[in-house]
């Protein structure tokens, strides 16, 4: 609970300081805030404490995925001094949202009640609603915040509907007392439970860019100011895949033999369409979108492999995701900057102008191939090992052909930076953003080689 208040206070202190026009204390005040709101949720381990009759619950998987949650949102806001410096309108508002965006994605890890999560949802999509279309001049991204509003809005009904007859069949809203109306039904399941649980997993299908509900990602993602759709691609994500995760092993385990079938479907499916359809992107953020939306399936694995290292091989993997995301967008943002474009001629020539730059992206790359010794390989390498054990064999082998198809595009700036030739122009790189990069590479690879760091042995 410390540390949604401290989320919260942050935001509002944030605010304020834009109000007094202190812009230089924005962002060295949101970061100090951010390691104070990550002290405080590792002070919480094994505390395992609910609050408002467990609507919210601090166990150690909430207080796992918030950490990556405000590590990952930390990353980001280290590039944001760079990325907004030519910008000489006020900044609050964005900095603000972001961090209540933030907020509804510890919400949405911490639920223990459909209600919370709803409203974990709707603070976290309505902040997004509005990060989208910051960038006000830009056409693409009015187009971008139009649509997913549009979308986002209307596939809420579908969550809040699912909810609403969910609490029909179990008179409840909790997720305990709905885990006992499973187990309680020995098999014979009401058509409105039914009917409820697949509108949840639409909604919930939706946020993680789930095929068929992922159009919305390679617009949405491309309109987005490159910064933000860092935070989208990585944040919300495993904020939306933890909730996710924490709904199905709680209270609808005992319903596998339901929306099992449906999720493999939908696992295989979204594998094959994101990686299939990366190789045809021209340029390396909607290449991003595409991949994010590949790696969205590979995470359902966790989903339906339930173990016990379930939770922890899914902490794992979107942690080494998001950083390795977070660190291409930082390259992506740089590239934009000095060539106009992100294209992947506008790679050309960058390992030779710029081999810091070229070191990070080939790492980032790297590790959401799964190339080893990464931390990629190592979170893919666990996840299809434990699928494979829970008997998921075939989707394991989808995974792994889809895996080899992704060479094909993540491997793209990798060629361009170090076989083709460029134009001699080289990116305008900051040294502390170089440090950042570097400091993001070096979790990469750290988390490849020593992944008991955070993976349970």
């Amino acid at each position: 609970m410390s540390t949604i208040i401290a989320l919260a206070v942050l935001g509002i202190i944030t605010l304020f300081l834009g109000v007094m026009k202190k812009k230089s204390w924005l962002l060295p005040g949101i970061l100090v805030g951010l390691a104070v709101a990550l002290g405080l949720t590792l002070t919480g381990w094994n505390t395992d404490i609910s609050f408002y009759h467990r609507m919210l619950v601090m166990d150690n998987y909430a207080l796992a995925f918030n950490a990556v949650l405000i590590f990952s949102t930390f990353l980001i806001f280290l590039f944001a001094h760079h990325y907004y410096q030519p910008v000489e309108r006020p900044l609050e508002d964005v900095y603000t949202v972001t961090l209540f965006a933030l907020l509804g994605a510890v919400l949405m890890d911490s639920y223990g009640n459909l209600i919370m999560l709803f409203l974990g949802v709707e603070t976290l999509s309505i902040a997004l609603y509005i990060l989208a279309g910051s960038h006000r001049e830009a056409i693409s991204s009015n187009e971008a915040t139009l649509k997913y509003f549009l979308l986002g809005s209307f596939i809420s009904g579908f969550l809040l509907f699912g909810i609403a007859l969910i609490y029909g069949a179990a008179h409840s809203f909790d997720l305990q007392d709905i885990a006992h109306f499973v187990s309680a039904l020995n098999g014979e399941w009401p058509p409105i439970f039914l009917a409820g649980l697949f509108l949840i997993i639409i909604g919930l299908a939706f946020k993680i860019a789930i095929v068929p509900f992922h159009f919305w990602a390679p617009d949405v993602y491309e309109g987005t100011p490159t910064l933000l759709t860092a935070f989208m691609a990585s944040v919300v994500k495993t904020a939306s895949i933890a909730a996710l995760y924490r709904l199905f092993s709680t209270c609808l385990h005992g319903a596998q033999g339901i929306w099992e079938s449906s999720l493999w479907i939908l696992a295989a499916l979204t594998i094959l369409l994101g990686n299939l359809t990366g190789l045809y992107q021209p340029s390396a953020k909607r290449m991003l979108a595409y991949s994010s939306i590949a790696q969205s399936g590979y995470m359902i694995l966790a989903v339906l492999a339930f173990s016990s290292r379930s939770a922890n091989l899914l902490l794992f993997y979107t942690l080494s995701y998001s950083i390795a995301t977070i660190t291409a967008f930082g390259i992506v943002l740089l590239v934009r900057e000095v060539r106009g474009n992100d294209l992947f001629t506008a790679f050309n020539g960058l390992g030779k102008n710029n081999p810091v730059e070229a070191f990070c992206m080939t790492v980032a790359m790297l590790s959401l191939t799964g190339i080893p010794p990464l931390a990629g390989f190592v979170a893919k390498f666990y996840l299809f090992s434990t699928a494979i054990g829970a008997g998921y064999l075939w989707l394991v082998l989808i995974a792994i052909v889809g895996s080899a198809v992704s060479v094909g595009y993540y491997f793209k700036p990798v060629i361009a930076m170090y076989l083709r030739e460029g134009d001699g122009m080289k990116l305008k790189t900051p040294k502390s953003y170089k440090a950042f990069l570097l400091f993001a590479t070096i979790v990469t690879i750290l988390l490849g080689v020593l992944p008991f760091m955070v993976l349970k042995q």
